[in-house]
C-alpha cells in the first residue's frame, strides 16, 4: 500500500495518491494532469478512479481532464449533480483498489455532496480518513458557501456538519489518521493548523470544534462566527467543477506565447488585456509598465487573483521572471482564470531595453514614517491587512481599507489625497499600490517591510489587544464596515 499527500503551498491544498497492486486512486488532484500522468508512470500504475471530496470553490480540480487521459472513473458522494460522467457513491459504499477498500462517509456541512473517504487497509483495518473541507487540522469547513437564498442557511450547514462530524467521523478509532484537503493559508476555514495531518485522537483533544461536551448549538455558533465573506471567485470555481472546463493542455498552448515589446503592447491595445505582473514587490516598485496590476507568484498568487480579478475570461498577459512563463499560466488556470495570451519575451529588461515608458512605486522606511507624523502627515495612513490584524495593533489615525474588498470600495478612496500603505511585510501594500495606481490614484507611499517595520519603530501604535479576547461583536462590526 502506497499513501502519498501531494501538497501545494501556494493554495494550501492536499491532493493525495494511494495505490495498491498496480492499481491508483488520486484524491482532489489541481488542474494539472501532467505530474499525475508522470507518477503513474514511474509506478507502473493505473489510475482506476478519480475520488472528489467536494465541489471544490478555491479552486478548478484536474477530475475532467485526468479521467479523459486516462479513462478512470471520477466518483464524487451523494448529492453530487454533474453535467460530466461520473459515479455517484451511496453512502457506506464500499469501493475496491487492488486490495485496499474505500468506504464512501457522506458528511454533509460543508457542502451538501461534501464526502469523506475512509481507507481500509490490506487486513480491512480503519487506517486513514480523506476529509476534503469537512474535517481540518485544527478546524472544520466553514458552513456557508454552499448556502441558497431561501433554503438552505449556514446555520443549518453547520448543524449537519455537526451531526457529520460526531455520527460518521469521530466514532472511528482514535489511531485513524486524518488527511484534509487544506492546510493553514486556505479560505475555507479559520483557524488551520500549519500540520498537514494528524491522527484523529490528537484531534478530539485539540481541535476545538471536536470537544466531547459541545452541543450542536454552541458548535454552529461557534463555526458560523467571525467569517469574512468568501472571495468572489469561489462560486465560479465551483461551477466550473460542477459543469467542466476546457482542457489544460489548449490553457498551456494559448498562454504559453512569448511576445517582444511591441507585440506586448499591440495585444493589451487590441485584446484589452491586463498587464499581470508576478515579480518580486521590490522589483515590481522600481519599475513597471504603466498600467500593469501587481500579484507576485512568490507568495499566495492564485489565491489572491482570484479574489482581485473579477472576470475569470479576462484576457491576461505576463510580466513574469525568466523562466517562470508556463508556471504562472498554470498557477492561474487553477484558480479558473484560462485566457492568458501571452508573456513578455525576456521580461521586463526587455521593456525598458526597448525604450517604452516604465512607472515606479514611491517608497518609505518606517522611521521616516514616524518623522513624517512627527511633524504632521500629509495624507493619511492606510492599513490594508485584515481587520482582525487592524483591530489587534494598527498605526494610531490609520485608516483599515483591506486588499480583499478594494474592488467594492473604490469610491470610499479621494483621487487627490496622498495615502501611505502598508500590510504585514509588503507584499499587500504592493499589490494594493498596484490596482490604485492603475485606476488613477497617483499620490501613493509604500512603507517598506509593513507593519513589522513598523512594530519596531516609533511610529505611534495602539495598545497591543490579543486577537483571541476581542469580542465576536466587534469583529462582526468591523467586517461588515469594510467587507
Amino acid at each position: 500500500m502506497k499513501v502519498e499527500q501531494i501538497y501545494t503551498g501556494c493554495l494550501a491544498e492536499a491532493a493525495y495518491y494511494i495505490e495498491s497492486e498496480g492499481e491508483a486512486v488520486i484524491i482532489d488532484p489541481l488542474r494539472e494532469t501532467q505530474p499525475y500522468l508522470e507518477k503513474l508512470e514511474r509506478e507502473g500504475a493505473k489510475l482506476k478512479y478519480i475520488f472528489e471530496t467536494h465541489f471544490h470553490a478555491d479552486f478548478v480540480s484536474g477530475h475532467v481532464d485526468l479521467a479523459k487521459k486516462t479513462g478512470a472513473t471520477i466518483v464524487y458522494g451523494p448529492n453530487s449533480q454533474t453535467v460530466f460522467a461520473k459515479h455517484e457513491a451511496r453512502d457506506g459504499e464500499e469501493i475496491k483498489v487492488g486490495k485496499l477498500t474505500f468506504v464512501v462517509l457522506h458528511t454533509p456541512g460543508h457542502t451538501m455532496e461534501s464526502t469523506t473517504f475512509l481507507l481500509r487497509d490490506e487486513q480491512g483495518k480503519d487506517y486513514a480518513i480523506f476529509t476534503g473541507d469537512t474535517l481540518f487540522i485544527g478546524d472544520v469547513g466553514r458552513p456557508d458557501l454552499a448556502q441558497k437564498a431561501g433554503s438552505i442557511t449556514k446555520e443549518d450547514l453547520a448543524g449537519w456538519l455537526y451531526d457529520s462530524l460526531r455520527n460518521k467521523i469521530m466514532t472511528l478509532p482514535d489511531e485513524v489518521i486524518v488527511y484534509p484537503a487544506h492546510g493553514a493559508g486556505s479560505a475555507c476555514g479559520k483557524n488551520m493548523s500549519s500540520e498537514t495531518w494528524d491522527t484523529l485522537g490528537h484531534q478530539k483533544e485539540t481541535n476545538y470544534a471536536l470537544r466531547a461536551n459541545m452541543t450542536k448549538a454552541e458548535f454552529i455558533n461557534e463555526v458560523t462566527a467571525g467569517l469574512m465573506p468568501p472571495p468572489q471567485y469561489f462560486a465560479k470555481n465551483a461551477a466550473l467543477n460542477k459543469q467542466g472546463y476546457g482542457s489544460i493542455d489548449t490553457v498551456l498552448q494559448r498562454g504559453v506565447v512569448a511576445l517582444n515589446p511591441e507585440e506586448f503592447e499591440m495585444t493589451v491595445e487590441s485584446e484589452g488585456a491586463l498587464i499581470l505582473d508576478v515579480r518580486l514587490e521590490s522589483e515590481f516598485k522600481s519599475g513597471f509598465i504603466p498600467g500593469s496590476v501587481y500579484i507576485g507568484i512568490h507568495d499566495n498568487f492564485a489565491p489572491w487573483v482570484g479574489a482581485l480579478i473579477t472576470d475569470l475570461m479576462q484576457p491576461i498577459v505576463i510580466v513574469a521572471p525568466v523562466g517562470r512563463e508556463e508556471e504562472t499560466v498554470t498557477r492561474l488556470a487553477r484558480v479558473g482564470y484560462d485566457n492568458t495570451i501571452g508573456y513578455l519575451d525576456g521580461g521586463f529588461e526587455t521593456w525598458k531595453a526597448a525604450g517604452k515608458p516604465v512607472e515606479t512605486i514611491d517608497s518609505i522606511t518606517a522611521p521616516e514614517l514616524a518623522s513624517r507624523m512627527e511633524k504632521g502627515l500629509d495624507g493619511i495612513v492606510v492599513d490594508v491587512r485584515k481587520p482582525t490584524e487592524f483591530l489587534s495593533h494598527h498605526v494610531i489615525g490609520a485608516t483599515n481599507f483591506p486588499l480583499d474588498y478594494v474592488n467594492q470600495n473604490m469610491n470610499k478612496l479621494d483621487r487627490n489625497e496622498k495615502y501611505y500603505l502598508h500590510c504585514l511585510g509588503g507584499y499587500r501594500s504592493t499589490i494594493m499600490a498596484s490596482i490604485l495606481r492603475a485606476r488613477g490614484i497617483q499620490h501613493l507611499v509604500d512603507v517598506v517591510e509593513g507593519w513589522r517595520a513598523i512594530e519596531a519603530s516609533d511610529v505611534p501604535k495602539s495598545e497591543y489587544t490579543c486577537p483571541t479576547t476581542i469580542s465576536q461583536e466587534v469583529i462582526d462590526s468591523a467586517i461588515a464596515a469594510v467587507a
